[in-house]
């Protein structure tokens, strides 16, 4: 039996934008096989979404932080939202 799907919406403040934090959490989103998409906001922060196993949306933060030391995260929240069943890959946004 597979781990039920859940999503999860981030906001992120700090040294997030012009450090490759939106291909880094591409990268790490596909390193742990899950979907969703990343975008950067016109206030200098960073939204993003991701869809998977709670286990896996657990590790996201923590392997975008563990793959750059331009990447500094000051504040972050995190809310859970209803699966998109339709949704198949992750991507970058705007």
């Amino acid at each position: 039996m597979s781990a039920a799907v859940e999503r999860r919406h981030w906001h992120f403040t700090g040294s997030v934008q012009g450090v490759g934090f939106r291909y880094r959490a591409q990268y790490a989103a596909q390193l742990l096989d899950l979907t969703g998409w990343v975008e950067n906001n016109w206030d200098g922060t960073v939204d993003l979404e991701a869809q998977g196993s709670a286990a896996q949306l657990d590790r996201l933060v923590p392997t975008i932080t563990g793959t750059s030391h331009w990447i500094h995260i000051e504040t972050f929240t995190c809310k859970s939202l209803p699966p998109d069943p339709a949704e198949r890959s992750f991507r970058v946004r705007g």
